[in-house]
Formats: structure tokens, sequence, C-alpha cells
């Protein structure tokens, strides 16, 4: 099971660069975090898009919605460095990625490609490594 950043889940629901990946990791059971999932619904939303449709579509994956714990958080805050680029939201990913002990699947080139986070976007992923444009958002 891959955790999978808002960024890459909006890659996939835009068709953009690195959706066929992030496809793959959902069809083999993903997780996301609620403050990546209200993150996706918010630029969904904003956008005029039909949110209940990215809804259904990404369910239909049976992507699971983890809670934001109060560990979380902590390790969020920690997380944090100045200058480093790193949304609340992307640190909170980063924190469920650390309490699962799974792979982190991000679209956003900030977050790097080390340990356990494997970009979407960088050609040197491989879909071995993943597996343990509808919507027009940006």
């Amino acid at each position: 099971m891959t955790v999978v950043d808002a960024s890459a889940v909006l890659a996939f629901l835009q068709g953009e660069d690195g959706g066929a990946l992030v496809e793959e990791a959902l069809g083999a059971g993903a997780v996301t975090g609620a403050a990546n999932w209200s993150e996706v619904a918010q630029k969904v939303l904003a956008h005029g898009r039909d949110w209940s449709l990215a809804r259904a579509l990404l369910l239909s994956f049976d992507l699971r919605v983890e809670p934001v714990t109060a560990d979380d958080a902590e390790w969020a805050a920690m997380r944090w460095q100045t200058g480093e680029g790193l949304s609340p939201g992307d640190r909170f990913c980063l924190a469920l990625g650390a309490r699962l002990g799974r792979e982190v699947l991000p679209a956003d080139r900030a977050w790097g490609s080390d340990g356990h986070i494997q970009q979407v976007r960088w050609p040197s992923v491989s879909l071995a490594r993943v597996t343990n444009g509808c919507f027009g958002v940006r």
C-alpha cells in the first residue's frame, strides 16, 4: 500500500505526467490522509469541477482516507524547516507515510526522492518500486 499525496492524486485526475503511476498505486490499494483529501476536494471545487464525480472515481479504487492523528500533527510540526518548500499538507502526508511505514507518492518535486519518497514525475521511478485530465485542476 502506497501513501498518495494530494499533488499525485491531482496529477491522476488531470491526466498529467505521472498519472498512470498514481493509477497503478490506487489500483493496488493506496491510502491518503484526511488533510490531503481535503486539499484535493478544495482544488476540484475551487475550479468549478464536480467533486462528487472526482470523489466517486477515487473511491472506486478503494482508496482509504486516514485521519490525522495528534502524533502526525506533532511529527509534521517538528519536520518544518525554514525555506524547505513543504506545506503543512505535505508534511502531514510524510507523517502518515512514516506512521504506516509506507512509500509516499508525491508529484511535487520540492519533496525530492529519497528514502520512502517516490516521485511520480521523475523518469527514474519504476512501477515495481511503487507496488509495496479530466478535472482541469491546478
